[in-house]
């Protein structure tokens, strides 16, 4: 499954994050202001990842730049091992290995999140199965149709509103609940997590960000600019996370995280810059009450609206006009 914020297409080049070219957001002497050899290390290639990120920003291209940001930082840790048990940087590398924790359990939610995608996707393949390929649609073709949008609708419902079904229903979308109407196909209700009921991604995000501040500056000399690489490493876990969780359905996911850094780091433009962007697209009137902004979850939102207009028009017998559509 392809990996986009929603209304960026991967094949595209354009899109809400467009238009931002990070010359114009590069300040000649960023990269002085960090006085130390390891913080000018990490950021000068992590800002022009984020930069090429921001440019075309699909969640796949940023979660390649992490990656490759953890592999750079990794040698760096590796490469400065001997101090790493010397205060003060005992204190920030543990931050940072309890920071990681937590984001691994985001992680453990989004990928529930997408395996309710792909079932999402299957219940629109029943109706591409009951409407397609067939030489004469019949009654039974359109209430089958009609029985997966219900159960589509249902599964995308959100969890508060509908707590008298979820203890009972899970992935396999049963007969069950299926005479409720529908309210929104903007809202998810979460079935098999594998994290608690009572897991919050945003408290996550909030657990995350807590205490996460840049180094003083005697801490930076002390540490040859060591935790700056660490607090650097922190705050692109931190972003990054914050973006699974607004693409991808998860458990109370919220994306009201605050990203407040100084302008001095070579990354903290195209962060911010990636970050409004988001935001932007979450205000729109149709992304407003949407449970993930995924592109796919816009498209199966879309399909789903259109094809239940259509059998919801249905009358038998078909006319030839309406059995074409």
């Amino acid at each position: 499954m392809r990996a986009a914020h929603p209304g960026y297409d991967q094949t595209s080049s354009s899109g809400p994050f467009n238009g931002v070219h990070p010359r114009s957001h590069r300040p000649r002497n960023r990269i002085r202001s960090l006085p130390t050899t390891r913080g000018r290390t990490i950021s000068r290639p992590i800002g022009r990842r984020l930069r090429r990120a921001s440019l075309n920003p699909v969640d796949s291209k940023l979660l390649d730049t992490f990656l490759c940001c953890q592999e750079e930082f990794r040698v760096i840790v590796f490469n400065n091992r001997s101090i790493l048990n010397r205060p003060p940087m005992d204190k920030y590398i543990s931050e940072f290995f309890e920071r990681s924790a937590k984001a691994l359990d985001v992680c453990n939610a989004i990928r529930d999140g997408i395996e309710q995608i792909r079932q999402w996707q299957k219940q629109l393949e029943i109706v591409l199965c009951a409407l397609d390929n067939q030489r004469s649609i019949g009654e039974g073709q359109i209430r089958r149709a009609k029985k997966a949008l219900v159960d589509l609708a249902l599964a995308m419902l959100d969890e508060k509103e509908s707590n008298t079904t979820v203890s009972h229903r899970n992935r396999s979308f049963g007969r069950h609940s299926a005479h409720r109407e529908p309210k929104s196909l903007g809202h998810f209700r979460s079935l098999s997590w594998s994290v608690s009921r009572s897991w919050s991604a945003a408290k996550q995000l909030q657990a995350i960000s807590t205490n996460l501040v840049p180094p003083k500056p005697n801490e930076i000399m002390s540490t040859n600019g060591l935790n700056v690489a660490v607090f650097t490493m922190n705050y692109v876990l931190l972003f990054v996370t914050w973006a699974l969780v607004a693409a991808i359905p998860c458990q109370d996911r919220g994306l009201q995280t605050h990203f407040y850094v100084t302008r001095q780091f070579v990354w903290a433009v195209p962060i911010l810059s990636l970050h409004e962007r988001v935001l932007e697209e979450s205000k729109k009137r149709d992304r407003r009450n949407t449970c993930g902004l995924l592109k796919e979850i816009h498209d199966i939102e879309k399909c789903a609206r259109h094809m239940n207009e259509l059998t919801d028009s249905v009358q038998f017998p078909l006319t030839e006009k309406k059995e074409r559509e």
